[in-house]
């Protein structure tokens, strides 16, 4: 009796356990069964990171109603894999919580994202599936359900815009040299002291310069002649008049003394009468109290006789501006206008290779200007930031330079010099371009909000930092319709296929980029001569393009095609 027992256990544990393996082993071999959409069929990046969305249906009589399931996801490519995150399943007859799959039949969504690499962009999604029944395991095989990755977002042109900040060079430079001759009260005599001051003697000076420099040219020459606002209209405007003669005199004497004829058209003289808007002026800028009461009396009325009444019956208030403010008024001012001939392009040249020292910031940066070869360009800025070490436009040139030679840490050292010397805009925008050439995206984004006024190239630059986040609709708004790759970029990876062709067409100079991006429109439209056509041009111009169209799941469809292998290889 005991006997019976005994073997009547061992009977029912083996039928048990012959039953659990016969679950997963049917499980397993009927693991096609199971169906896996992926969305989209061919997984893509975005952002750096390559999502990954699978909605799976087990169908009737498939999951045990026992069983635990793990299904893994992972993306495979020679030499190497990635492991998403696991999904969990039970049968409807395990006490767990995990999501339930009935023997009826069931479904699980799947969702999540990893960064993206190389490799992936020819490679395969698996889902890997290990299963328990009791106290059994089974690993079953691996199940492609999908292809990856297309990577067209990667193939965002990342050479950031940077700022130069122009030279102010002018090669011929307005100057006016002023001298005034001030009066008596009533009176237009020329007082000796006047024609000895410091200022005269300085005006004859530049009158020999004007006519001993060749590099100086005679405009003009002038007198205005004014009478200060008080007493009557008519004798002010015949006292101003007079002061127009003898400063004319004056005048005259000096440009004879030179020899510069005064008979040229260039000569002006004229009596202005009494001067207002001067007497405006320096109240404005006096230390009289009552000064604001004297502008509004000014504001009030035009009426010359009704001001100078109304300023007069202020008596204290006059007495201090006879004293302070029209003995300043009653004046002839001589002014000669001249043009000065900077140097040529040439002599610029010649200077800089003789003697650079001579030049001053505006020449030197000029200069620099006066060449294309990017090696020459970059020493003379450099020569200009020893020469001007507090220039930070200096500094900020020969970053934009170094940026352009592709030497990045020397830059960033230049434009972080400039921002010590003045930290704005051009600066903040320069720092970002160099971040985003590093990788440093988070920083590079930092940098281009905090321009204040954001200029054409920073709105580019953050339209770039929009790609490389996968944000194609902010991208879009930086670009606006620039005729550029990138732009052309952003329109394809938003599906926008016809837009993003009238870019590449409108691109002056296309690159071999621009012939690839039109290829890869081709294979999506299913046409072949625009995809063997701008694909020859590509790699006729870039060899390394092969390579990279040999692993394009873009060209997915055209990868056994004999014309695609003939191009690529």
């Amino acid at each position: 009796m005991n006997k019976t027992r005994f073997n009547l256990t061992w009977f029912v544990l083996a039928l048990v356990l012959l039953s659990s393996c016969g679950g997963l082993n049917r499980m397993r071999s009927n693991a096609d069964n199971v169906r896996y959409n992926v969305t989209p069929e061919v997984l893509e990046a975005h952002g750096g990171e390559v999502e990954v969305n699978i909605r799976a249906t087990y169908p009737a009589r498939y999951f045990h109603r026992r069983a635990i399931v793990e299904v893994t996801p992972v993306i495979t490519w020679d030499g190497g894999e990635a492991t998403l995150s696991s999904i969990t399943l039970q049968g409807e007859n395990v006490r767990d919580n995990h999501q339930v799959i009935n023997f009826g039949g069931g479904s699980f969504s799947y969702s999540d994202r990893i960064p993206f690499v190389e490799g992936m962009r020819l490679s395969d999604l698996e889902v890997k599936v290990n299963a328990s029944l009791r106290n059994n395991e089974a690993e079953f095989d691996p199940m492609k359900i999908a292809d990856g990755v297309i990577a067209t977002s990667t193939l965002v042109v990342n050479r950031p815009e940077s700022v130069l900040t122009p030279d102010r060079f002018q090669r011929i430079i307005p100057e006016t040299r002023e001298a005034a001759i001030f009066y008596a009260i009533n009176r237009a005599n020329v007082r000796p002291a006047e024609l000895s001051s410091e200022q005269m003697d300085e005006f004859r000076r530049f009158l020999d310069e004007v006519v001993e420099s060749e590099r100086v040219e005679l405009k003009n020459v002038g007198v205005n002649a004014f009478a200060s606002p008080e007493g009557p209209i008519r004798f002010n405007e015949r006292l101003s008049e007079q002061r127009k003669e003898s400063s004319d005199r004056v005048l005259g004497q000096e440009l004879r003394r030179v020899g510069i004829d005064r008979t040229n058209d260039f000569y002006n003289a004229r009596a202005l009468g009494e001067d207002w808007e001067g007497f405006k002026t320096l109240m404005e800028q006096s230390d009289i109290a009552d000064r604001q009461l004297i502008l509004r009396v000014l504001n009030m009325y035009t009426d010359p006789e009704i001001r100078e009444r109304e300023i007069r019956n202020l008596a204290a208030v006059f007495t201090e501006i006879a004293d302070k403010v029209l003995p300043q008024l009653r004046r002839s001012e001589m002014a000669v206008n001249v043009e000065r001939i900077g140097y040529s392009d040439a002599e610029l040249r010649q200077i800089y290779n003789s003697n650079p020292s001579t030049l001053n910031e505006e020449e030197i940066l000029y200069t620099a200007t006066l060449y294309t070869d990017l090696s020459t360009k970059h020493q003379v800025y450099h020569r200009a930031s020893q020469l001007f070490p507090n220039s930070f436009r200096a500094h900020n040139a020969k970053g934009v330079v170094l940026m352009d030679l592709d030497n990045v840490a020397a830059a960033k050292d230049a434009f972080q010099r400039a921002s010590q010397i003045q930290n704005n805009d051009v600066v903040r925008n320069n720092l970002g371009a160099v971040a985003l050439r590093e990788g440093n995206i988070e920083q590079a984004e930092e940098y281009f909000a905090s321009v204040a006024s954001p200029t054409e190239e920073t709105n580019y630059n953050m339209g770039i930092v929009a790609i490389k986040k996968g944000d194609y609709a902010k991208a879009s708004g930086h670009l606006g319709n620039r005729p550029v790759i990138n732009n052309a970029l952003v329109k394809m990876l938003q599906s926008n296929d016809d837009d993003a062709l009238r870019i590449l067409n409108n691109i002056q100079q296309p690159s071999a980029l621009a012939y690839y991006l039109r290829a890869v429109i081709g294979a999506r439209r299913g046409d072949n001569s625009m995809v063997f056509d701008n694909l020859r041009t590509a790699v006729r111009m870039e060899a390394n393009m092969k390579e990279y169209a040999r692993t394009d799941m873009e060209f997915g469809r055209y990868f056994q095609d004999n014309t695609f292998v003939s191009i690529v290889n």
